[in-house]
């Protein structure tokens, strides 16, 4: 009976610790490149005290390319009344790098456009598929991550916003 006990204590603990690592996962230290080609650190961006969203797409990805149109309609008012920001990272190959430009300029994006052709960053956030949505609080910290996008996705993303920005 005694060792059932310890075994549900030292399961509760792992657990606690388990989720409690996980709701504080910081962005790892990775170097992406700008649409000019230029290599900054993804931290640059992020922990300053403004809410970012970082968003993982391609140009051959079409549930990517809805995610930011839906964002796009209601992302002037997310700035506006949350203090957003949107990074818009791009996992094209050099290859198909070329054609990211014309794309942004024709949907007319408002966002910041970042490249990880090199895969640096989504090796270190470990994920397969996108678009792959992350939410990062004023410290820097991923508090949210979504991967795909179903029409009303940018609905539950905001609320999340919200309650980021009453912190």
């Amino acid at each position: 009976m005694k060792l059932m006990k310890y075994g549900m204590f030292a399961a509760a603990t792992l657990l606690t610790i388990a989720l409690s690592a996980q709701s504080s996962k910081t962005l790892p230290d990775a170097t992406v490149k700008t649409l000019d080609g230029k290599s900054v650190q993804i931290k640059s961006y992020v922990g300053k005290g403004k809410i970012t969203i970082l968003s993982f797409w391609a140009t051959w990805c079409a549930p990517c390319k809805r995610e930011m149109d839906a964002i796009t309609e209601v992302y002037g008012d997310w700035k506006d009344e949350y203090d957003v920001q949107f990074l818009a990272v791009t996992i094209d190959t050099q290859r198909d790098l070329p054609k990211v430009k014309p794309m942004v300029t024709t949907k007319g994006w408002p966002y910041i456009f970042l490249s990880d052709a090199a895969n640096q960053l989504k090796t270190a956030l470990n994920f397969q598929t996108i678009p792959q949505t992350y939410l990062i609080d004023q410290k820097g910290n991923i508090v949210y991550e979504h991967t795909g996008y179903n029409p009303g996705d940018e609905l539950d993303l905001e609320e999340k916003i919200k309650s980021l920005a009453k912190k």
